[in-house]
C-alpha cells in the first residue's frame, strides 16, 4: 500500500515498509543458507526426499496422498484441493537432511488433514474469505480514501485484519507440521538428521513469523491512521 494516501506522504508507513522488507530479507536469506548447509549432508534414512515422506504419510495414515514434482526451488507444498504433495525436483529426488525434511513438514500437512487437526481446519475454513479480503481490502481502503467514506475504510481495515487472522492461525499449522517431521525423523533416523532437520524447519517457520509481524504492524498502522474516522 503505497504510504502516501488519505493524507500525503506519511513517514510512518515508510518505517512500516522498511521493517518488513528488513525482515522478509532477513527471513529468506536465513532459510536459504540453512537449507544450503544441510542440502550438502546426507540423511541417515535410505531413499529420496519422496521416498521418505511417502513411508511418513503410510505410518501416519494417509496413505491416499500422491507425490508429484514442482517446478522451482523451496516451491515445496501440500494441495488439499488434488491430495497430493507437491516437492521441488531437489527435494523429490534428494536424499539429504534438508531434502528429507522439507518432504516431510509437507507430509506432516497431509496428515493434519487426515487427521481432522483443529488449526488445519480452521485455516482452511479461512480460505476462501482470505482469497477475497486480500484481494480487495486495498481496493476498498483507496476507495473509502479519496471518497471520503468513512465505512469502507473501515470495512478495508475489517478485511485486511481477516487475512492477518489467516497469517496467525497458519503459524501452528506450520509448526505443528515441522514438529511431526522432526518426530519422525528423530525416530527413524539420526540424530543429525534430527538436528538438521530442526534447523531448516526452524528457519522456515521463521518465514511465516517474520509475515505475521509485518501484517500486524500494517493492521495498527492502519488502525492508527483510519480506525478512529468518522466523517
Amino acid at each position: 500500500m503505497p504510504f502516501y494516501i488519505g493524507y500525503g506522504f506519511d513517514p510512518a508507513y515508510l518505517v512500516v515498509v522498511l521493517v518488513a522488507l528488513v525482515l522478509g530479507t532477513a527471513a529468506q536469506g536465513y532459510i536459504r543458507s540453512t537449507y544450503r548447509k544441510w542440502s550438502q549432508v546426507d540423511a541417515g534414512i535410505p531413499g529420496t526426499g519422496a521416498d521418505v515422506a511417502r513411508q511418513m504419510l503410510a505410518d501416519g495414515g494417509a496413505n491416499d496422498v500422491g507425490i508429484t514434482r514442482v517446478a522451482g526451488s523451496l516451491t515445496d507444498h501440500y494441495d488439499p484441493r488434488d491430495n497430493t504433495l507437491h516437492l521441488s525436483d531437489d527435494n523429490y529426488r534428494g536424499a539429504s537432511v534438508a531434502s528429507v525434511a522439507v518432504a516431510c513438514h509437507e507430509a506432516g500437512h497431509a496428515i493434519q488433514a487426515a487427521q481432522g487437526y483443529g488449526f488445519y481446519r480452521l485455516r482452511s475454513a479461512l480460505v476462501p474469505v482470505v482469497s477475497v479480503a486480500e484481494n480487495s481490502w486495498i481496493l476498498v481502503l483507496l476507495a473509502g480514501v479519496f471518497l471520503n467514506l468513512a465505512g469502507l475504510v473501515q470495512l478495508a481495515i475489517v478485511l485486511f485484519a481477516a487475512a492477518v487472522v489467516f497469517q496467525v492461525v497458519t503459524l501452528p499449522v506450520e509448526i505443528d507440521a515441522s514438529r511431526r517431521a522432526v518426530a519422525y525423523l528423530s525416530a527413524r533416523g539420526s540424530g543429525l538428521d534430527e538436528k538438521g532437520a530442526r534447523s531448516v524447519l526452524t528457519a522456515a517457520a521463521l518465514t511465516y513469523v517474520a509475515a505475521a509481524l509485518t501484517s500486524l504492524m500494517q493492521l495498527v498502522y492502519l488502525l492508527g491512521r483510519y480506525g478512529g474516522r468518522d466523517d
